[in-house]
């Protein structure tokens, strides 16, 4: 079967090239890999470890603007900017450029994928700030205000919202589409940035510094390795149909941000340098419940 990958370049695409080339998607019949990238040389010269011509084909185009794709058994729809940088300049771009991918995309699918198994990858930021008293959020639960959100990622949940409703909109017309509202992961190609919680701490403890946590409130989180996302990805991909289920894509095993600092800092034998002043009482949880994802991905427990 073939792959084909949108926004293939990204911590997503990546991870799944990586599972590819490892061989952990042969049990799925996966033998080919299509990837959509803008700048496939620039790619390449960062990470030559996907230069594999044989096994891995490069198509170059911007989801935005593209007219025509190839036919391919499996797409994984994982095209979006997740940098704050981008977002600080103009985050109505952003949101624009979600939805532009969307509609473009599913323009062209309903030509070439009409029979593709289709996976839209959203996020669990369209839930909007996740209420204190539910410890782990269904895929049921009504859509929050996102007015309670941060301005930075009030465009990006937006635009996932609306991204959502297309695809919704494009299963009643037949196509056999799934969205993935995926949370908080870590592994190998996750950006080193500052902006991942999780890569930062790793990132100051592999240098030998201290981890600096800038929270002044609890943070919950829940991270889910990047095998596991692909995986996942997979599974709900082959269980895509015109109904459109959703997903909800992470671990449900909570930590909060302060002893996620812990636990990295004393494998690395560095310490935690903590505000003085924190207030335990306002809660940032952002954990997934997980029951429908176990159904399909019987490894998961």
């Amino acid at each position: 079967m073939t792959l084909f990958i949108i926004g293939g370049t990204g911590f997503f695409g990546k991870s799944i090239l990586d599972s590819f080339l490892r061989g952990k998607l042969k049990s799925y019949d996966i033998d080919d890999v299509v990837v959509l990238a803008r700048n496939i040389d620039r790619f390449l010269n960062i990470y030559p470890e996907f230069n594999f011509q044989r096994k891995i084909h490069y198509i170059k185009g911007d989801i935005k603007t593209i007219g025509k794709l190839p036919y391919a058994d499996i797409v994984i729809h994982a095209a979006t900017s997740t940098n704050q940088t981008h977002y600080k300049l103009n985050s109505s771009i952003e949101r624009l450029n979600i939805e532009l991918g969307a509609s473009n995309y599913i323009k062209i699918a309903k030509k070439i994928h009409n029979n593709s198994k289709i996976v839209y990858c959203s996020s669990g930021a369209v839930y909007g700030k996740q209420p204190d008293h539910i410890l782990k959020i269904k895929e049921d639960y009504p859509l929050q205000d996102l007015d309670e959100i941060s301005l930075l990622k009030k465009d990006y949940a937006l635009g996932k919202r609306n991204a959502e409703k297309l695809v919704l909109k494009s299963g009643e017309a037949g196509l056999n589409f799934s969205i993935a509202r995926c949370f908080a992961f870590y592994g190998k190609y996750l950006p080193k940035d500052g902006h991942f919680a999780y890569s930062s701490f790793l990132e100051s403890a592999k240098n030998g510094k201290d981890i600096i946590v800038n929270a002044n409130h609890e943070v919950i989180r829940s991270y889910m390795h990047a095998d596991d996302l692909v995986e996942s990805l997979i599974k709900i991909a082959l269980n895509s149909n015109p109904s459109c289920p959703i997903f909800n894509v992470g671990s449900d095993q909570a930590i909060s941000i302060f002893d996620l600092a812990e636990e990295i800092a004393g494998k690395y034998g560095v310490k935690v340098i903590k505000k003085e002043q924190i207030d335990y009482n306002k809660i940032d949880r952002y954990v997934p419940n997980t029951d429908k994802l176990k159904t399909i991905n019987k490894w998961y427990s």
